[in-house]
């Protein structure tokens, strides 16, 4: 299964370069400076032009658990949102990543934001395990939909085939 509806709002699983991603928002994950360096924060870089580190520079820095909103510059995204997830060892990283998930949804939300991509946020060079990412993420999207009316469609926005299988197998186990 690779979509769940949910009070006739969407969550997908797809796999594929986020900053690429033909969404109303994506969201970055980001580090508490709000420097975009490598991973998924480097290919908005990439895409997106230096408008939005010009952006963030000036919304920096924030918390782990935070999250805060830029134009999208040069990419196909209106906006990206910056939600700084959790280092695995730093203590209460599950807490952490279900409240970055939570700021950008409620960011989503607030802008009445259709449609938002997320990528695995904190998985790559922040060691969150894989698994837990998922399990986390798309519970707090699902639990979300269910309070709210925006935004319309969540988008796991993943790079790579383990962790679209992850996401996916995750997703079917929220299904039943």
């Amino acid at each position: 299964m690779t979509e769940l509806t949910v009070d006739g709002k969407k969550i997908k699983i797809v796999e594929g370069n986020i900053a690429l991603f033909d969404v109303e928002a994506i969201v970055n994950a980001a580090n508490k400076s709000l420097k975009l360096g490598g991973g998924v924060a480097g290919a908005i870089r990439t895409f997106g032009g230096p408008a939005i580190q010009e952006e963030c520079d000036r919304l920096s820095p924030i918390e782990v658990g935070q999250a805060v909103i830029t134009g999208g510059g040069n990419l196909k995204a209106r906006y990206v949102i910056h939600a700084v997830g959790p280092i695995q060892g730093e203590g209460h990283e599950d807490a952490k990543l279900a409240a970055a998930t939570l700021s950008s949804l409620t960011i989503a939300r607030d802008r009445m934001v259709g449609g938002i991509a997320f990528p695995a946020i904190s998985t790559g060079i922040f060691g969150f395990p894989l698994q837990r990412c998922s399990e986390i993420m798309l519970q707090t999207a699902v639990d979300f939909l269910k309070k709210n009316d925006y935004p319309r469609e969540i988008i796991f926005c993943l790079y790579g085939q383990e962790a679209f299988s992850v996401f996916e197998k995750t997703l079917e186990k929220l299904a039943c």
